[in-house]
């Protein structure tokens, strides 16, 4: 502390006044003294001059210079002064310890919730995610919300008459999600069920048409990556366009291949595995048994679907089930794969809605147990590099109909390809995707083979990429055509849909 020149101010003070005694005196002028004053700073240069004219001194010559003069300062003792000091000291340290204890009180108390508290929290691309300590328990909530625009037609014109029906421009919450999934008890041991909370409906639909509904529901035994066994009802792993996601798709939608070729969700068990992985022979495998009714129905008969699937990761590296690379795979990564599937029942075709029918063919309701028997196989191939990404899959499909004796092969491939153009041209912004689709389907007149039913689709969209998948923008224009040689026309028309996908 610098004290020193108050204690000089204070000790001239002092000496002054024991010296004139408190009361006005005669003083020689003493030089002596002066200097003393004027050495110590109690007095200026130009009041020792004057003092130095006076031949008695008081008091107030003293303190005043010769002037008159205010009362001298209090003498403050510097053990009380030191007490003050300690004092104020002691108090300002005093309340930086207690900011400093009270964090650290904080720390203590964050630090020992994060150590104790059997739950914590986070959040990730899977959602809001509760996960023991242990890791033994986990548990993932999503809410995911597709909105969409489509202009004239909602869906994929498929008839002349769809062709020339009155246009269409419809606002509808595609689907609104709600996904939970995670584990119990160990790691290894997987749920996840998904529900569909509103889908839309036609003005002519009762009210159920958009109830909720639980879509996806299964528990996987994934203790060893070779062999997993899975029990539920999902999309089982037919074909990787209907698999992906609808929100991991490349384009609003689905091309016009998948409503005529998916096996869709079925209830069963398959087994799964991951073989020689990281190796040129890398390759995954599936096998399963389902009832063959589609989504939430009980098999109403003894024959069940039968359903496999081979894919070989070529370059030593597994592809994810989902579109576009957003993700900029930095290694080339490529599979290619074969499936079959087979069954006997009501159904001819399947979707999220469950059993259904293809054009032309009994609905299941008015079906025989078994009257038809359904076998299909695919081919894929898919590829991601570097903000690339490539697919494409050929389908072929045949129905045997026991009640009318027909038997009839539908044909539908489709081929696409996405590239993220910023990392060819950087003045492109970089969460802009561009991507072109071709599809077509063949479906024969059930009665007459020669009469095709061929369509084609050219689509071509932007995404726009927020956070992924989980945050975008998808903008498709389709122009569609139809050949119908039973009724020898031929028609096409254009589509435009707009759509924002968003998870929470």
């Amino acid at each position: 502390m610098k004290l020193f020149p108050k204690f000089k101010r204070l000790t001239g003070l002092s000496l002054a006044a024991a010296l004139a005694g408190g009361t006005p005196a005669a003083i020689a002028a003493d030089q002596a003294l002066l200097d003393i004053l004027l050495g110590n700073g109690v007095i200026t240069q130009a009041q020792y001059d004057r003092l130095m004219k006076k031949d008695t001194l008081t008091t107030k010559d003293i303190l005043g210079g010769g002037e008159a003069a205010p009362a001298p300062a209090p003498v403050v003792d510097d053990s009380v002064l030191d007490e003050k000091v300690d004092a104020a000291v002691a108090r300002a340290v005093d309340k930086h310890l207690d900011e400093q204890a009270e964090a650290r009180v904080v720390d203590k108390v964050a630090q020992r919730l994060e150590e104790d508290f059997p739950v914590k929290a986070s959040y990730g691309s899977k959602g809001f995610r509760l996960e023991s300590r242990d890791g033994k328990w986990q548990t993932n909530l999503q809410w995911r919300a597709q909105l969409r625009y489509t202009n004239p037609y909602n869906g994929d014109p498929r008839q002349v008459s769809d062709f020339t029906s009155e246009d269409e421009s419809s606002f509808e919450a595609r689907r609104l999600r709600m996904k939970i999934g995670g584990h119990g008890y160990q790691p290894w041991l997987k749920y996840y069920f998904e529900v569909d909370l509103q889908p839309s409906r036609d003005v002519d639909d009762d009210s159920e048409a958009a109830s909720a509904r639980v879509i996806d529901w299964r528990i996987d035994i994934a203790k060893f990556p070779w062999a997993e066994l899975r029990v539920g009802q999902w999309k089982i792993d037919f074909n990787r366009e209907r698999v992906d996601s609808s929100g991991r798709q490349q384009f609003v939608e689905r091309s016009i291949v998948n409503r005529i070729f998916t096996i869709d969700r079925q209830v069963g068990v398959q087994l799964r595995g991951h073989l020689f992985e990281g190796t040129p022979a890398d390759m995954r495998y599936w096998a399963g048994v389902f009832t063959g009714e589609g989504r939430g129905v009980l098999n109403s008969d003894e024959n069940m679907m039968y359903m496999g699937r081979l894919q070989w990761n070529f370059l030593g590296r597994d592809l994810d089930w989902r579109q576009t690379d957003v993700e900029f795979t930095e290694q080339p990564t490529g599979s290619l794969a074969f499936a079959a599937a087979t069954h006997k029942g009501r159904c001819t075709r399947w979707s999220s809605g469950g059993c259904g029918n293809l054009d032309g063919y009994a609905r299941p309701g008015n079906a025989l147990d078994g009257q038809f028997d359904v076998d299909q196989m695919v081919q894929e191939f898919a590829f991601k590099w570097r903000g690339l990404s490539v697919q494409e899959e050929f389908h072929w499909k045949t129905v045997a109909d026991a009640a009318a004796r027909t038997k009839n092969d539908l044909v539908g491939a489709y081929a696409q390809a996405g590239y993220f153009f910023h990392y060819l041209l950087p003045v492109v912004p970089a969460p802009l995707e561009l991507a072109f689709r071709y599809a077509f389907v063949d479906e024969p007149n059930r009665f007459d083979r020669a009469l095709d039913n061929h369509r084609e689709e050219y689509t071509v969209g932007a995404n726009w990429f927020f956070a992924g998948h989980n945050n975008k923008l998808t903008l498709d224009y389709s122009h569609l055509k139809l050949e119908d040689a039973f009724l020898n026309r031929n028609v096409s028309d254009d589509r435009v849909r707009f759509q924002w996908d968003v998870s929470f």
